[in-house]
């Protein structure tokens, strides 16, 4: 259950796998009914196979749609150009770190297979993530037991305002160097064919 779940919240659907994560680790730790490992394992196994789904729908549809109904939403050609060089240079990162956040969660591994992020990259940056925060939350529920329900609320709430902090940083980052990067985006389209990619 816990694996089916943490699969298709990563695949995009609005679905609580961390806090089903916590459940079944507080569960194992104060019940001993289910043993934590076996938390881990699906919690990992669901958020690896769920991202790398979501990469191949991206992948086979993402930029389709972007294309199409892309510009009603301001989503230019260049805007589009950009994002494919955001997640050619810096995807690893954003794949890795998308993991802890959760609306980004749900749709980074669908943007990585939109803006055609190499698939190794995207492997290797989506099972360390996974790993991390699916065996993470696990691991540190289960270590902490009943702890971790006084500790939730203020770290919920300090986790809330750097995941807002990051998104809001990024957003106001892209908009001042919009101009520079889709220079630089353009320049490397010239070098680089992934980048010219375009649905078939």
């Amino acid at each position: 259950m816990i694996g089916i779940v943490v699969m298709l919240e990563s695949m995009g659907l609005p679905l609580p796998a961390e806090s089903l994560i916590i459940t079944g680790a507080l569960f194992c730790a104060t019940t001993h009914k289910l043993h934590i490992s076996g938390v881990v394992i699906a919690a990992v196994i669901g958020a690896i196979m769920g991202d790398n789904f979501g990469y191949l729908i991206g992948r086979a549809l993402g930029l389709k749609l972007l294309q199409k109904y892309g510009p009603k939403f301001g989503l230019t050609p260049n805007r589009l150009l950009l994002g494919r060089y955001v997640f050619l240079k810096h995807g690893g990162s954003v794949v890795f770190f998308g993991r802890f956040i959760a609306v980004l969660r749900m749709f980074v591994a669908l943007l990585a297979g939109a803006n055609h992020m190499p698939w190794h990259t995207f492997l290797w940056h989506n099972a360390l993530g996974g790993i991390c925060w699916a065996g993470g939350y696990a691991i540190c529920t289960y270590l902490l037991g009943n702890e971790v329900l006084r500790l939730s609320g203020p770290l919920g709430i300090v986790f809330g305002v750097c995941a807002a902090t990051i998104i809001i940083a990024s957003f106001l980052f892209l908009k001042r160097n919009e101009k520079r990067l889709t220079e630089e985006a353009l320049a490397a389209a010239e070098k680089d064919e992934r980048l010219r990619i375009m649905p078939s």
